[in-house]
């Protein structure tokens, strides 16, 4: 099958991280197998979700493997103008949901998997496509664990997030949490006599900004990034029941990027610190506040490939290209190389400028690209590249 077809199946899959992903994952198994090639998925506790990882060609050598995430953003609440869940051809354009990030790469990974079915390979390639990556890259990690414990690992990977078929070497790590205040509640015309839980959550973030305010001017620095430096950011908070009543609970999510050079448990440390300080001033007039802190799931270490790297050199030729880049968002490459030890690098078609909006797309023109590296690997495969 061509990219085009595999592409306008995919994007017909509604799978928002809030939905399974199995039926789009057995469509793309039963490919692979009914091609030859070797399939293991690893389902999620509830069986509707699952991570692909397929093997084309000799087994027991490490290979390379092409990793994507099938998962989409929501459409809701978005002034689309094209059909999200069908491809649509426009000004050189594919529009749909996911189209950029990222089924425009699954789908070329998984027709350069079974053009690769129709070679004699001398090295295998390797299909990794995850689930729930738009959460913190939270299904992945099964797919991580299997391959952590197998007695072949990839030589190298290339995630397949959209990077306008640049090779990326970076991005920067996540460490996610949840800070409740405990405060005491009263009558809000008794306000004084009780701790209204919101107050606490000001001091809080103002501690945060504090933070990323002395990060911004003399934490570690990277001009390859946009932003270059750790960022703390707070993105929710929940509290308060009516008017009349002192909140005695505040929660608040907030968030940590930091930069490969800066320590984010050092840093989340500082901010328990601070929150012990916080409710110290609190406790003389209510023993009992507290302000508790709990990292979440969705936390990722950042990739951090160096340039002379085997596998930037490789994908460099793959793509005749001599530059490299940084990308702002997060991948489940940290995870391949922190945590497996794959070299890694990020490189797919679009721009996350398009990711995540209404009317998403992909360009003809980029898809393209995708494609002839992805042949120039599988002729590299064949020949018997060194892993």
């Amino acid at each position: 099958m061509k990219t085009i077809d595999i592409f306008e199946k995919l994007v017909t899959f509604d799978t928002t991280s809030a939905n399974p992903n199995l039926d789009l994952i057995e469509w793309c198994a039963g490919l692979i197998k009914d091609a030859g090639g070797a399939v293991t998925l690893i389902p999620d506790e509830t069986g509707k979700k699952a991570n692909l990882y397929a093997t084309i060609g000799p087994q027991g050598r490490a290979g390379v493997m092409l990793s994507g995430h099938t998962d989409v953003v929501p459409v809701a609440g978005q002034n689309w103008t094209k059909p999200p869940f069908e491809l649509t051809l426009e000004d050189d354009k594919y529009f749909g949901r996911g189209t950029c990030d990222m089924k425009g790469f699954v789908a070329a990974a998984l027709a350069a998997g079974l053009d690769a079915t129709t070679k004699k390979l001398n090295t295998p390639m390797h299909l990794a496509f995850s689930y729930d990556e738009e959460i913190g890259c939270i299904g992945v990690r099964s797919l991580v664990d299997m391959l952590a414990d197998a007695p072949f690992k990839p030589a190298f990977c290339i995630v397949g997030e959209p990077t306008s078929m640049q090779v990326a070497v970076g991005h920067k790590g996540k460490m996610a949490a949840k800070a409740v205040m405990i405060g005491r509640e009263g009558h809000s015309a008794l306000a004084p006599m009780a701790v209204n839980a919101i107050y606490m959550a000001v001091d809080f973030i103002n501690v945060l900004r504090e933070i990323q305010d002395r990060l911004a001017r003399e934490g570690a620095q990277d001009d390859d990034y946009s932003v270059p430096y750790t960022t703390l950011h707070v993105g929710k908070i929940n509290a308060g029941v009516a008017l009349n009543i002192v909140p005695n609970r505040c929660e608040v999510l907030f968030e940590i990027r930091s930069l490969n050079e800066d320590n984010p448990d050092a840093l989340m440390e500082e901010i328990r610190t601070r929150a012990d300080e916080i409710v110290a001033r609190y406790q003389e007039v209510a023993p009992e506040v507290a302000i508790e802190i709990e990292r979440t799931p969705n936390t990722y270490p950042g990739l951090a490939t160096p340039e002379e790297a085997e596998v930037v050199q490789f994908v460099k030729s793959l793509l005749g290209a001599n530059d490299t880049m940084k990308v702002a968002f997060g991948t489940e490459g940290g995870l391949f190389s922190q945590k497996v030890g794959i070299p890694t690098v990020v490189c797919g078609p679009g721009s996350m400028e398009q990711g995540h909006k209404p009317d998403e797309f992909v360009s003809v023109d980029q898809l393209a690209k995708c494609d002839a590296m992805l042949a120039n690997l599988v002729a590299r495969l064949e020949e018997g590249v060194a892993c």
